[in-house]
């Protein structure tokens, strides 16, 4: 468990594991084997399909609901989420992927799960392509790598999963007194999905927003910012927000290097990330994050943010 936890723990390797599962597809007169992954951290265990029970009144991709150790579980079928008819003698090696996202368990079933997978961020660029009206587009995707044989493995936007199925939290209590604040906040996430729910959040504080789709493009949003104010950047650009999971560079290895870097260190970086589990936070704090959020919940993000907005005015 000691070296596990080390290995877990190590910051600025810019490297993810990744469960490596398969969804077949029948295109005329061919069967295509899709090449897909999860992240580790997210993934709880993978089952057999139990005997699930349907949900009246769901959408058409959730297969059902059951009982896990006394956990009610969602089953999402990727396969139909995805808008994919897979033939039925590809369907005998089905299996579940539990995973969580903020606190919550949902299944995910897959034709096929084969292995574990260590990738370098620098080596996931993000979508750039569209499969055409009726597949799977781009707007399902987050990033893309090449394997053996020269494959190409996908990672699934899973954030679009989990607002559909209204597991985020964005309305705020009527309530609540969102606390404003004048000056730049610089997000950082993959997801057009994510990105605009905090950068609405975000702006509702009174803040004005830039946007990055990763690690490399938010350290060019850095240097432009600094061309631009120069050794006052901190007294404009008052928070940096950061997903973890991204293409080319992930969260951890970015803060990293903002922290190395006396330009910007004193700029406070919160990661705000679907990935609920403990290591990750320790891993947050290891790269210099003022703060760990997980997706999304209004009640927690606002007072939250507000806190190290103040902290970070006050020094």
């Amino acid at each position: 468990m000691k070296s596990q936890e080390k290995d877990i723990l190590k910051v600025g390797s810019n490297e993810m594991e990744l469960v490596d599962f398969r969804i077949f597809k029948r295109h005329k007169d061919k069967v295509y084997e899709g090449i897909y992954g999860v992240n580790v951290a997210k993934v709880r265990e993978i089952i057999q399909i139990p005997k699930l029970t349907e949900l009246p009144g769901s959408p058409e991709y959730i297969e059902g609901i059951f009982d896990l150790r006394g956990v009610v579980i969602p089953v999402v079928n990727l396969a139909k989420w995805m808008n994919i008819d897979v033939p039925d003698e590809y369907k005998k090696k089905e299996r579940i992927i539990i995973a969580e996202f903020n606190g919550i368990l949902i299944g995910f079933i897959v034709n096929e799960a084969k292995r574990i997978r260590r990738i370098n961020w620098g080596d996931i660029e993000p979508a750039s392509f569209n499969t055409g009206q009726g597949a799977l587009d781009k707007s399902k995707i987050t990033g893309v790598t090449r394997i053996e044989n020269d494959d190409v493995l996908l990672i699934l936007d899973f954030e679009s999963i989990v607002q559909e199925l209204g597991l985020y939290h964005p309305d705020v209590n009527p309530d609540m007194e969102i606390e404003q604040f004048s000056g730049k906040a610089l997000i950082l996430d993959d997801s057009l999905t994510a990105r605009k729910l905090v950068k609405e959040s975000v702006e509702h504080m009174g803040l004005e927003v830039i946007e990055a789709t990763d690690g490399e493009s938010g350290l060019r949003k850095l240097e432009d910012l600094y061309d631009h104010h120069g050794a006052q950047l901190d007294d404009y650009l008052k928070i940096i927000i950061s997903d973890v999971e991204m293409p080319k560079m992930d969260g951890f290895h970015f803060a990293a290097k903002v922290k190395e870097d006396p330009r910007f260190a004193k700029i406070p970086i919160v990661f705000n990330s679907s990935i609920s589990d403990h290591f990750s936070d320790m891993r947050g704090k290891s790269a210099g994050g003022e703060g760990y959020l997980v997706k999304f919940d209004a009640s927690v993000f606002y007072p939250e943010i507000a806190k190290i907005l103040k902290n970070h005015i006050k020094k």
